[in-house]
């Protein structure tokens, strides 16, 4: 129980660190954020790109500019929150066969396939 609350505490604290880091400094102006490989190799837009610039214009409220720069991560931001809260909980007990369906295989599957999706049309 210590170590899960301890591990909570670090991953919390990253996501502070990281929130300010995002918020203070735009990914668009300073060189130390990291470019994106696969698009110097290929030249095409991989599904994380323009993730960093999103998230500078989330933590700014800007949901129509973030939406241009990762409409993925934009849409995907809030089903994420209620999945982690939902796997954490005691729904994920009250409710196997949608924990099953959401967690599982099927599950996967249906990210992997709009994971793609949105490659593909990201590059047409």
């Amino acid at each position: 129980m210590i170590q899960k609350k301890i591990q909570f505490s670090l991953i919390f604290i990253t996501l502070i660190l990281v929130g300010f880091t995002y918020y203070w400094y735009s990914p668009t102006h300073y060189q130390f954020f990291p470019k994106c490989v696969f698009k110097s190799v290929t030249g095409l837009s991989c599904p994380g790109c323009g993730a960093q610039r999103a998230t500078h214009e989330l933590l700014h409220f800007n949901i129509a500019k973030a939406f241009s720069y990762n409409a993925l991560l934009v849409v995907a931001l809030p089903f994420t929150v209620v999945a982690l809260i939902y796997y954490n909980t005691s729904l994920r007990n009250r409710f196997p066969k949608l924990t099953e369906f959401l967690f599982g295989r099927y599950g996967i599957m249906l990210l992997l396939l709009i994971v793609l999706l949105f490659f593909i049309l990201r590059n047409l």
